[in-house]
């Protein structure tokens, strides 16, 4: 799912079930490589998690809401709430565990 500054508080925040989202830049090497794994998840997951993307160069106002600092950033979110954060590239097993610790 392709998340903007327009529909982040309807996506995110009022979403009824948990929401995982890769906060990328198209400029960042970490971001690219993290992409098949982003996809993959979305599959999985989908109607349990909604798995989204957020770009930070073309979303400024939810990227400074959040204070993200380095991409990618995920960041789990349920009840509108912010549960988990973790920056940097990581495994799918790493972001799976991540995304497991709600269901």
């Amino acid at each position: 799912m392709r998340l903007t500054d327009d529909n982040f508080e309807k996506e995110v925040i009022k979403s009824p079930i948990p929401v995982f989202i890769d906060f990328w830049a198209s400029w960042c090497l970490p971001s690219q490589m993290m992409m098949p794994v982003i996809e993959k998840l979305h599959k999985e997951y989908d109607g349990k998690v909604k798995i989204g993307k957020l770009n930070v160069d073309q979303n400024p106002r939810t990227r400074e809401k959040f204070g993200i600092k380095g991409c990618p950033t995920f960041i789990l979110f349920e009840d509108g709430k912010e549960l988990v954060r973790k920056v940097g590239a990581h495994s799918e097993i790493q972001l799976r565990r991540i995304i497991d610790t709600i269901l």
